[in-house]
């Protein structure tokens, strides 16, 4: 097994390409602004790049929030631009290794089909690239070298009726040619399916990619060949397990292996109480806004609730304990003030503006209100 500090298979970064992709700003307007993405695929970049990888082979694509100058060339990432270099371009460069790091909004279809949304995705047009169509296409022999191959997405994975578009996900399949038993694919994903990723816009990072580059960085002697894709997830694996045990992360990173010889998922372990149960909206919720050590003291309990409108002060109930206090604000304020939930959150953070805290607050409050688009609410704080 490979890990950090050992050698690996000597590479030609000739023979590297990558496909890097960062959407930060969408045509859908300013409630799916996504601070973080654009910055993420800039420093992967820059990793292949030292490690030898040609410029011309590192294929930028990116839609910033706010213009900016990296040292470095990039083109749009609308569908039609990605799709065209995913179905014409890369499949027909000489290569043998195959990078994809990916960062955006994403959702979950109702084939089960990750669906990534393109930077000219509108209210009523999500245009967006398929990841099944996309590996099928790249395991075929429709792209006839990229023998390696390591996928990194960092996207949620929410059920698409959970979101209840207006209107259905166009279909846009890339083609997949003969499938073969040459390519072998890794798939590393954020979240964990119909879970979201969450987004730091404070830091201008996504968790899981700020994750991903600093194990990157620790095995950059190893670059630009794929590191070990198991070791890589076990490590990854730990850190969000410890994320998520303090109450920093909801996310399940998945990893996929598929070879001629293994087809296999393996995922974090799922979620559950003490009892085994799976944890409620409502308790994740408590549990989030307990994380805050304010939230112990009935005192500063007290300024933050002041803070709310006097409509959805007077429906509250209250209780001398913490955690049967915040239970039954949470629950009052679900129930008949749910935009108040978000009050609630900004007068938290107006407290203690902690970054991990805050971004599973607001995936804990998406959750117990009804889920939104990408971009609403507290999804401004998930991927």
């Amino acid at each position: 097994m490979t890990g950090p500090g050992r050698s690996s298979p000597r590479v030609r970064p000739a023979r590297v390409h990558a496909l890097i992709v960062g959407v930060e700003a969408y045509e859908a307007g300013a409630t799916w602004d996504l601070p973080g993405p654009a910055r993420d695929a800039v420093a992967f970049y820059r990793l292949l790049h030292e490690a030898g990888v040609p410029a011309a082979q590192l294929h930028l694509h990116l839609a910033p929030l706010h213009p900016f100058s990296p040292d470095v060339e990039h083109r749009p990432a609308d569908q039609a631009t990605l799709r065209r270099v995913l179905a014409r371009e890369l499949p027909q460069a000489p290569g043998d290794i195959l990078w994809v790091w990916w960062g955006g909004h994403g959702v979950l279809d109702r084939a089960a089909h990750l669906r990534l949304f393109c930077a000219d995705a509108t209210m009523n047009d999500k245009v967006s690239i398929d990841l099944e169509s996309a590996l099928t296409r790249y395991s075929s022999d429709a792209v006839p070298g990229f023998t390696e191959q390591l996928w990194i997405v960092d996207a949620c994975e929410t059920f698409e009726e959970a979101l209840a578009f207006r209107d259905p996900l166009p279909s846009d399949a890339l083609p997949a040619g003969r499938r073969t038993l040459v390519q072998r694919q890794t798939v590393l994903r954020a979240a964990g399916r119909g879970r979201r990723a969450v987004n730091d816009p404070v830091r201008a990072t996504g968790l899981f990619s700020d994750i991903l580059l600093d194990l990157l960085t620790d095995r950059s002697c190893l670059l630009p060949a794929l590191p070990d894709p198991e070791e890589l997830f076990t490590a990854v694996r730990e850190r969000i397990s410890a994320l998520r045990e303090s109450g920093h992360s909801p996310q399940h990173p998945e990893i996929q292996l598929r070879s001629p010889g293994r087809t296999e998922v393996l995922a974090a372990a799922d979620a559950t109480a003490p009892s085994g149960r799976p944890v409620s909206a409502l308790g994740r919720a408590v549990d989030a806004l307990l994380s805050y050590p304010l939230m112990a003291d009935p005192g500063e309990r007290q300024i933050v609730v002041a803070q709310l409108s006097p409509s959805a002060i007077g429906t509250l109930p209250r209780h001398s304990k913490a955690r049967t206090d915040v239970a039954g604000i949470l629950a009052a304020l679900a129930r008949r003030h749910p935009e108040s939930l978000w009050d609630l959150y900004d007068a938290v953070l107006s407290v203690d503006d902690d970054s991990g805290r805050k971004a599973e607050l607001a995936a804990a409050l998406s959750e117990l209100t009804h889920p939104r688009e990408p971009g609403k609410g507290g999804d401004r704080h998930v991927r």
